[in-house]
Parts: structure tokens; C-alpha cells; sequence
């Protein structure tokens, strides 16, 4: 695996437009004053609670900006008041500036000692200073972002702060609050963190746990093995090296009142490794049952402790390791040649901070502790219509996985892997093993933990293009005369463990303007212990004593459009398109007639849909007021791959929780608060149908607004003997396709590749065959 230094983009700097001179109409650069007219309109209490929020990631290089310049007559120059774009993550320096803030805000010592940081992230601006900063701040300039004054453009000399918006958990109180932390350049830069930010508002939210830390994961491993009781039911089952012992402190979730947010719970699963000399040794192959725990992770005391049932230990299965050849007493194959992937003139792409362009794409990538990888003002340069936009935000931002055993303890294991623990908390760094092949960016990510301090994750994001075979080919039978183009990607990933399983998330963006999200999963089975002589109908057997339960994966992508829309525009609708089949009759004689159905989703209730493969269905986010050349309204595709819905009854708990999986669609109109489609604060959530079910009860307008997609897509996981000892990657995903967007197909334009021009001379050949010797 090549060093980020070695497969870094070396002067990735995009062809940028110069800064404008001074000196137009429109006048002189407005003071501070002016910044408030922008910020007037943002409520600071919405502000305050669950707005949309940026974990800090860093790109690896950072490429400075170009010195200013005189440029397009009748713009004025601006000073760049300020370096970092309103989207770019914070940067460690102002993570510690945030949290000094907000520690020196404690009353008492005692305050101060128990405060544990859950997030500090960034408080994204609302959308009219993100369009500011576009269009008079950083490169490309898009002036056109704003819009048309008397008078000329308003021109700011700065934007408005910076600011950082904390969770934080005292482990004393048990209570969770919110802090916003105002930043500025001079507490970004910090001299030796002396500098400090300014509390804007912080509030107590009540009846919530945050998600869980990795900190508290390892105190409660340690707590339970060596908890006397615990001990001797391990001694029990022939286990006396405490040092095997895998304790994976999974969230209670809501049962039932026990299960209050007043106590903060765990409810851990035990695994027990075998002695061998296996470097990885799969500790996951020997599920140890019977035993039930709960963990007040608070004080980090075990309350409740009860050996159920003493189930043997499975056996050790020799096919249980997946470690390489003799370590995991197995014989690799040997007929695999290599495969290098080479490209001596660099990427296509360019970087320049968080900002990427690539074949006509452009977007600014971002990363959260709960999303993980965000992309962000998703662009495409069109000719002489310029840079349209595509979408505002696009993030996985939850997924569930429900079991389907009814037995101890399985019907528990209902994991919100996002809200509970976070995907972007528990990213790989790359540098352990990339799956990518090629010239590569890489993204470290910066986060705090729960102490405070800042933890780095290297080559945490990965960018690089993909060959994708066949983009187009047509062959003219009459002349033999033939045209191919090969289709290359860009794909934007990261990829996350949480507990046994894996899960890489994969943004790819495609020469004919299509962008496809798509997850891959991997890993390890979460399995059962079974009885000698015994077998389960809710799972499959995968060795003697072992069963992997049937379970389901749920992802939830959050999806703020704006197809030809300005950050400050609301202009698109939601169409459902279904085909119909033509009543038999005088329109349809033959028995051969269908025709694809539209319908406009008016209102929220309206929007709750599900995917249907027998009509085709599938949805267009349409601009009301952009036509194409047929004056048909420009669009977007929401078009759906493999899918289902959950399989648990109505009543099943978790549903409580995740009552917005019983619908694969939900459309709203943008709110800044409304960012999680289960609540912000899912774990031991006892409150029903909070989030994404109640929003759409206001039953707001989509007739012409700023539209949200909510797109649910699972996958029914039966598994198989082949998904042991380490499952191989199955996937799942949906397309966003042009649906008129362009006046013909957009990927017309890319050239043969070079080899096909060296091959055929640099001119297309008659191709001979048996049908033109005929002709």
C-alpha cells in the first residue's frame, strides 16, 4: 500500500477564474454591518439544535489559492478576509478551540472534570452564505449565485464567523447539552491554545442519550471481565483466561420503561476467542450464551447480572479463520498474476482544499462523525449553460439492522448503527488496506474524542477513477463502421467497522451525468450458540454448534436537491412515474400498448411511497421553471435497485424507533433542524415515531420547494455457508440519472480512448463480414 505522499495528487489546483479587480459600479466592499443583513433571516434558536453538522477532515495536501489578480471588468476585487470555504470541515486547532470554550464555560470544577465530548462538528451555514462565498469568495466565482439587486451586487468585505456545535455528555449529571461555539481567524489559528471562542448558546436536552464512544466500549469490556460473577459463568464453560474474552457492548435500545434514558445502558454480547496462533483470531466464531448483563455505563457498573442457561460453547471450527495461508492453517492460490492499474499522466481530477472537479462534475467533500463521507453543492458544467446544480447535500445519515430471531438475546439486536454509534467515528484509515487501485487522493479526518483531545484518522476518505467498461458503442451493419467509448468514474468512499460488520460507502459520478450511492457489505456474521442436536427455522447452521440468525440492513440517504436551483431558490417538485398498461380496446387492438403514468406528490402524506418493480416505478425531481429544448421541465431520476421493507410485525419495538423504514420514499421541504430521519438522539429513544413520521404530518407543500429526498433501501440478508468465515462484499445502491436534464446525451462529447486511436490508425475501419460480402 503506496504512502499518501506517493499517491497524492501532486498540484491538484483546478484552472480557477481570477479574483475580480476593484473598482466597479456597486461600490466598495460593505462593512460587518452588511454581514448581519445576510445572517438577519437565520433563527438562532433553530440554529442551536440539530442543525446540519461537518466533522473536520482534512485533506492530506492542501493547495494554497492563486495570487490575486485583475480579472472580469465590473466586479471588485475582494479581500479574502477569510481562507477556509463555509463548508470546510474544522481543522484540529479550532476543534481545540471549540472545546476549551466550552470547558472554561463550566461552572465548577467538578462540571469541568465530567464533561465527555460526543461531537464537535461543524455548524453549516445557512445556504445564503454558502452561495455568498461561492460567488465572491472562493474559486470557481459564480456571481450568478446571488441574486440581482438595484445597484449592482452587494459586496461584503468577510463572511460571518465560523462556528462549531458541540454534544456533550457530563458523566456526572447524566445530562446531555448542545453548544454552539462562535470561531474566528484568530482563535482558529491559536498560539499555544491560549485563544478561546465565544458561547453563543448552549441548552440542556432533556430525556436524551448520545451515542456511545469507543472509550466507554473499553471501559465496559474491562468492567464485565472482571466482574466476579461473570468470571465464574466463564469458568463454567471451561473458560479461565479472561484475556479471550470478547465483550461487545452493544445499546439497549427501548424495550420497555427499564430501558429509560435515564440510565445509561448497555446490554453487551459475549464472544470467547480459541488459543491458537492465528495473528487474527476470529473471536466471533464462539458466541458465548446464556448470559445476561446490563451495564450502567455512567458509573461503569455492572446493575444486573443472571446466568440463564448454561449453553456449551461451540467447538472450535477449523474453517473459522480468514487470515492469509499457513496463519490461518489453509493454502492460498497461487495462479493470480497482478494487476497494475497506471496512469503516467495523473488523474483527470483536481483538488483544490475540499473542492473537486472532474469531467464536468464539480462538488466539496465533507465528512460528519455520524454520516461519515457528505458531499456537498454537487455541480455540472453544461457549455454554454454553465455550472447547473444538481444537489445542495447528499449523505447516508442512518441505517438499522433488525434480527429476525425471536430467542434471547437476537430479538435485542436492533442496531442504529449512525445515530447509536456513527459511521464516521468508526472509519478505517486507509492505510491499513485499500481496496483502491490507480493514482489516489486520500482525506484524513480529524475528530475529538471523548475526553477532549484529538484523534486523527489518516487517508480516511478515498478518491480515485475507476475504468467502467462500456460507456457506449454503436456498429453501422451497412458500413461496418463502428464507434466505442469506455466509460470512466469518479468514486468519492470511505469505509466503516461497527462491531463484526463492515460497510464501505461509495459515491461514483459518471462522464453521462449519472451519480450512483451504493454500499458494500462485509465482514463477519453476528452468530449464534446452539445445543448439541439442536437447529433454529430464524437462521442457518454454519458449523457444528454455530447458526447465523436472518436479519435485514437498512440505509437511509438524506438528499437536498436542487436541480437548476440556486442555494437560495426553491423551484423543484417530485413527480412519480409508474408504467401503465393499456386497457384493451380501441387504443390498444393489438394487446400491445403501455405507456409511462405521471403523477405530481403534492403534499408530504402524498410523498410517503414504496418502490414496485411491476410498474417500473420511479421518481424525477423536476425544475418548475427550466425547460429543455422539447420544453419539457429539466430533471433528476431517483431510480431505485434492489429493495425491501422490514419483515418484523407492526408492533415490533425497534419500529418504535425506525418507523421511518415502513416507507422506501419520504419527501419534505428543507428545514435546517430536520437532518436525522429517527430523531438526533436515537439510542434509548422512548419516544414513538420521533423524526421523519411526525415532520411529514404537517403535510407541508412539495408543489414548488426546496425538496428533500429520503430514500430507504435494505437488503434481506439469508445467510449462506459461502458468507463464512468472512462474508464476501454484496451490494446495494440507486442511481440519481438525468431524466431531461440535458438536450441529448451529455457523454456524446468524450473522445475514443487512446489505444483504440493507436490500434485503428486514428480512423474508424470497414469491419467485413459474412452479410456485407453479400451486399
Amino acid at each position: 500500500m503506496a504512502t499518501t505522499e506517493e499517491k497524492a495528487t501532486p498540484c491538484c489546483s483546478p484552472n480557477l477564474l481570477p479574483p475580480r479587480a476593484s473598482g466597479a459600479k456597486g461600490g466598495a466592499p460593505r462593512s460587518e454591518a452588511a454581514v448581519g443583513e445576510w445572517i438577519a433571516a437565520a433563527d438562532p434558536k433553530r440554529s442551536a439544535s440539530a442543525a446540519t453538522a461537518i466533522s473536520p477532515l482534512v485533506p492530506v495536501e492542501d493547495v494554497k489559492d492563486p495570487p490575486a489578480k485583475a480579472s472580469l471588468p465590473g466586479i471588485p476585487m475582494m479581500l479574502r478576509a477569510q481562507t477556509r470555504h463555509p463548508l470546510d470541515p474544522l481543522s484540529a486547532a479550532e476543534i481545540s478551540v471549540a472545546v476549551a470554550t466550552v470547558r472554561s464555560a463550566g461552572a465548577t470544577p467538578e462540571v469541568r472534570d465530567s464533561m465527555r465530548f460526543v461531537e464537535v462538528v461543524l455548524l453549516e451555514p445557512e445556504k445564503n452564505i454558502v452561495a455568498l462565498a461561492d460567488a465572491y469568495f472562493f474559486p470557481p466565482f459564480q456571481p450568478s449565485l446571488l441574486p440581482r439587486t438595484k445597484g449592482g451586487p452587494v459586496i461584503l468585505s468577510k463572511l460571518p464567523p465560523r462556528r462549531a456545535r458541540l454534544v456533550v455528555y457530563n458523566k456526572k449529571s447524566n445530562e446531555t447539552s448542545i453548544w454552539i461555539v462562535e470561531l474566528s481567524e484568530v482563535h482558529a489559528a491559536t498560539r499555544g491554545g491560549h485563544h478561546r471562542g465565544k458561547v453563543i448558546s448552549s441548552e440542556v436536552v432533556p430525556d436524551v442519550q448520545p451515542p456511545m464512544d469507543a472509550i466507554e466500549y473499553a471501559e465496559c469490556e474491562a468492567a464485565v471481565k472482571n466482574y466476579p460473577p461473570f468470571i465464574e459463568a466463564m469458568r463454567k464453560r471451561g473458560v479461565d483466561d479472561m484475556d479471550l474474552v470478547m465483550v461487545d457492548a452493544w445499546c439497549a435500545g427501548y424495550h420497555s420503561d427499564a430501558d429509560a434514558p435515564s440510565r445509561r445502558l448497555a446490554k453487551p454480547l459475549i464472544f470467547c476467542r480459541t488459543e491458537s496462533d492465528c495473528p487474527m483470531e476470529n473471536g466471533y466464531a464462539r458466541p458465548v450464551e446464556g448470559i445476561y448483563i446490563l451495564v450502567d455505563m455512567q458509573n461503569n457498573v455492572i446493575i444486573e447480572f443472571e446466568d440463564r442457561k448454561l449453553v456449551p460453547l461451540p467447538p472450535a471450527d477449523p474453517l473459522r479463520n480468514y487470515t492469509p495461508g499457513e496463519t490461518r492453517g489453509g493454502v492460498d492460490r497461487s495462479d493470480i498474476k497482478p494487476l497494475h492499474i497506471l496512469q503516467p499522466e495523473g488523474p483527470s481530477f483536481r483538488i483544490n482544499g475540499y473542492f473537486v472537479e472532474w469531467q464536468k462534475w464539480s462538488f466539496r467533500i465533507g465528512f460528519t462523525p455520524r454520516e461519515g463521507l457528505v458531499i456537498h453543492s454537487v455541480a455540472y458544467i453544461d457549455g454554454s449553460r454553465g455550472r447547473r446544480p444538481v444537489a445542495h447535500r447528499l449523505s447516508f445519515v442512518e441505517m438499522v439492522v433488525p434480527y429476525g430471531d425471536p430467542n434471547e438475546p437476537h430479538y435485542r439486536k436492533n442496531a442504529f448503527d449512525a445515530g447509536e454509534d456513527g459511521l464516521g467515528k468508526n472509519a478505517h484509515s486507509l492505510k491499513r488496506g485499500c481496496d483502491c487501485l490507480g493514482y489516489i487522493k486520500y482525506f484524513d479526518a480529524h475528530f475529538t474524542n471523548y475526553t477532549g483531545g484529538i484523534e486523527t484518522i489518516e487517508n480516511c476518505v478515498c478518491l480515485h477513477e475507476e475504468d467502467h467498461g462500456i460507456l457506449w458503442k454503436h456498429q453501422d451493419w451497412r458500413t461496418g463502421l463502428a464507434e466505442v467509448r469506455r466509460s470512466r468514474r469518479l468514486t468519492v468512499s470511505f469505509i466503516c467497522t461497527v462491531a463484526n460488520y463492515e460497510y464501505g460507502f461509495f459515491w461514483h459520478f459518471y462522464q453521462d451525468g449519472k451519480i450512483e450511492a451504493e454500499v458494500k457489505l462485509t465482514g463477519i456474521l453476528s452468530l449464534g450458540a446452539l445445543q448439541p442436536g439442536e437447529s433454529r427455522k430464524y437462521g442457518t447452521t454454519i458449523a457444528p454448534g454455530l447458526y447465523a440468525p436472518v436479519h435485514q440492513h437498512f440505509f437511509v440517504a438524506r438528499m437536498d436537491m436542487a436541480v437548476d436551483c440556486k442555494p437560495t431558490e426553491a423551484f423543484n417538485q417530485v413527480i412519480e412515474v409508474n408504467a401503465k398498461v393499456e386497457d384493451p380496446g380501441q387504443n390498444n387492438v393489438h394487446n400491445n400498448a403501455f405507456y409511462a403514468e405521471e403523477k405530481l406528490l403534492k403534499s408530504e402524506l402524498e410523498a410517503m411511497r414504496d418502490c414496485d418493480p411491476f410498474s417500473a416505478r420511479h421518481w424525477i425531481v423536476r425544475n418548475t421553471r427550466t425547460v429543455n429544448r422539447t420544453g419539457q421541465p429539466t430533471g433528476y431520476k431517483l431510480m431505485p435497485g434492489l429493495n425491501c421493507l422490514p419483515l418484523a410485525g407492526p408492533e415490533a419495538k425497534f419500529l418504535r424507533r425506525a418507523a421511518f423504514l415502513k416507507h422506501n420514499l419520504w419527501v419534505t421541504p428543507y428545514s435546517r433542524d430536520e437532518m436525522y430521519p429517527g430523531g438526533e438522539f436515537p439510542n434509548q429513544n422512548p419516544r414513538i415515531n420521533e423524526g421523519l413520521v411526525t415532520w411529514v404530518k404537517k403535510n407541508r407543500s412539495l408543489e414548488e420547494a426546496d425538496i428533500v429526498l429520503w430514500y430507504v433501501f435494505g437488503i434481506t440478508h439469508i445467510p449462506r455457508l459461502e458468507d463464512w468465515p468472512v462474508m464476501p462484499v454484496d451490494r446495494i445502491g440507486f442511481m440519481l440519472m438525468p431524466h431531461g436534464f440535458f438536450n441529448c446525451s451529455p457523454a456524446v462529447d468524450v473522445p475514443p480512448s487512446a489505444n483504440e486511436i493507436e490500434k485503428d490508425g486514428g480512423s474508424p475501419k470497414l469491419i467485413q463480414n459474412g452479410l456485407l460480402a453479400k451486399l
